[in-house]
C-alpha cells in the first residue's frame, strides 16, 4: 500500500525535565530561610544602632537590609507558587511567578534606594549639618559586612547548583547589601575622624548602589515577561538536536521563549512529503525527545513541534482541491460502493500538484482513461492521477 502523505501536527503533551523539581524547591526554601534569619537579625540591630549612635550611613544600611528580609520573602512565595503544575487558568504552568517576584524586587530596591538618596541629601542641607556618629556605629557596620558577604557565597553557592535566576538575582542583592555595609563602615569611620559629611554621603552611595541593582533586576525580569528568546549559541544546540533526528529533513521557525528558570520551544520541522501521518508524528515525537534529554542543563520545559512536508512551499494545498472535491468528482463514475477513503484514495501535495493514487478493483483499474480524463478535465494540470489494481 502507498503511503499517505503526512499533514501539519502539533505535539502539545507536556514531559517533566530532567532535575528534579522538588529538589530544587527545597533547596531554594532552605537558602531563603537562612538568608531571611540573618536579615531579621541585622536590620533590626543596624537600624537601632545607627538610630542610637546617629549614623545615617548605618540607618540606610539597616533600611537596605531589611527590603533584603521583604525580598526573602518574595523569594519564598514565588518560589512555592512558581512549581505549581498547569492548572485551568494557567495552563502553561506557574514559572513566571519568579520573573514576576523578581520585577517586584527590582521595584522595591529603586524604590529603597530613593528614599535613602533623599534623606542623606536632606541631612546634608540642613543648617545643623551633619550629626557626629558614636563608634558603635562602626562595629556594628563591620559586623553586618561580614555577615552579609558570608550570607552572600553562601546564597550564591546553592543558586547556581540548582540553576535559579531568581535566587542568583537574591543572592547578588546580598552582595551588593555587602558593599553597601563596606560604604556605611567608611562612611562612619571618616565620621569618628571628623569629616562628619562622610556618613551621609556614604547613605547617598548606598542609595545608588541600591537603585542601580534593582534596575538591572527589574529590566531583567520584564525582558522575560515580554517572552525573550534564550541565547544564540543555546538556540543553535537546540536546532542541531532536532535537525539531528532520523527522518528530519530541515527545521525552520524556531523560536524558544523562557519562563521562569526554564524555556518553551516551538519548532517547525520539514520531513518526507510522502511518508504518512502515524510516521511523521513518530519522527516529531523523537525530535521531542532528543531535544529534552539533550538540553537539561539549561531546563527545556517542553518542545512543541509542527511537521511540515519538504519543499513546504511548492507544496502549499491551496488553492489545490482537498479530499472532499476529488471524491466528488470521482464518485459518479465508479460502480456504487467503491471505497474511496485514506486506504484506496492516497494523496500526495507536492510540487504544486496534487498525486493522486486511486487503488480500485481489477477490472476498473484496465480502462483508467475515463477516470484520468475526467479528473484532467477538471483541474488540468493541477492533479496527476495513477489507477492502481487491488491486491485484494
Amino acid at each position: 500500500m502507498l503511503a499517505i502523505s503526512c499533514v501539519p501536527i502539533s505535539m502539545t503533551s507536556h514531559q517533566p525535565i530532567a532535575s528534579s523539581v522538588a529538589t530544587r524547591q527545597q533547596s531554594a526554601e532552605r537558602s531563603t530561610l537562612v538568608s531571611a534569619g540573618v536579615n531579621c537579625v541585622l536590620s533590626v540591630g543596624q537600624i537601632a544602632a545607627g538610630l542610637w549612635s546617629h549614623s545615617q550611613g548605618l540607618v540606610a544600611d539597616g533600611l537596605h537590609t531589611l527590603s533584603d528580609l521583604i525580598a526573602d520573602g518574595i523569594v519564598f512565595i514565588a518560589n512555592r507558587n512558581s512549581h505549581k503544575g498547569p492548572d485551568e487558568d494557567h495552563q502553561y504552568g506557574h514559572a513566571r511567578y519568579e520573573n514576576a517576584a523578581s520585577l517586584g524586587l527590582g521595584l522595591l530596591l529603586i524604590g529603597a534606594g530613593a528614599g535613602m538618596i533623599w534623606a542623606a541629601v536632606e541631612s546634608l542641607r540642613s543648617p545643623q549639618g551633619p550629626t557626629p556618629v558614636h563608634g558603635l556605629a562602626l562595629v556594628v557596620a563591620l559586623i553586618a559586612l561580614v555577615a552579609k558577604e558570608g550570607l552572600f557565597r553562601y546564597m550564591l553557592a546553592v543558586a547556581k547548583r540548582i540553576g535559579s535566576r531568581m535566587l542568583i538575582a537574591n543572592a547578588w542583592h546580598a552582595r551588593s547589601d555587602a558593599i553597601s555595609s563596606l560604604v556605611a563602615a567608611v562612611g562612619v569611620a571618616g565620621n569618628l575622624m571628623g569629616y562628619h559629611w562622610l556618613d551621609p554621603v556614604a547613605a547617598c552611595v548606598v542609595g545608588a548602589m541600591i537603585g542601580r541593582v534593582g534596575l538591572r533586576f527589574g529590566w531583567e525580569a520584564l525582558n522575560d515577561l515580554m517572552d525573550r528568546a534564550l541565547p544564540p549559541s543555546q538556540v543553535q544546540a537546540i536546532r542541531a538536536s532536532l535537525a539531528g533526528t532520523p527522518g528530519v529533513i530541515s527545521v525552520h521557525d524556531l523560536r524558544t521563549r523562557v519562563t521562569g528558570d526554564q524555556a518553551l520551544v516551538d519548532a517547525h520541522i520539514e520531513v518526507d512529503p510522502r511518508v504518512s501521518v502515524s510516521e511523521g508524528h513518530a519522527i516529531a515525537v523523537r525530535a521531542r525527545t532528543n531535544a529534552l534529554a539533550a538540553h537539561t542543563a539549561m531546563a527545556v520545559l517542553d518542545v512543541q513541534i509542527h511537521v511540515d512536508p519538504s519543499e513546504r512551499i511548492a507544496t502549499d494545498p491551496l488553492p489545490l482541491p482537498d479530499r472532499d472535491a476529488l471524491v466528488a468528482v470521482l464518485t459518479p463514475l465508479l460502480p456504487t460502493g467503491t471505497p474511496l477513503d485514506a486506504r484506496h484514495c492516497v494523496l500526495h501535495y507536492v510540487d504544486g500538484v496534487v498525486e493522486m493514487d486511486l487503488i480500485v478493483p481489477a477490472a476498473l483499474a484496465a480502462e483508467p482513461a475515463r477516470i484520468t480524463d475526467a479528473i484532467h478535465a477538471k483541474w488540468n494540470g493541477l492533479v496527476r492521477v495513477r489507477v492502481l489494481a487491488s491486491r485484494a
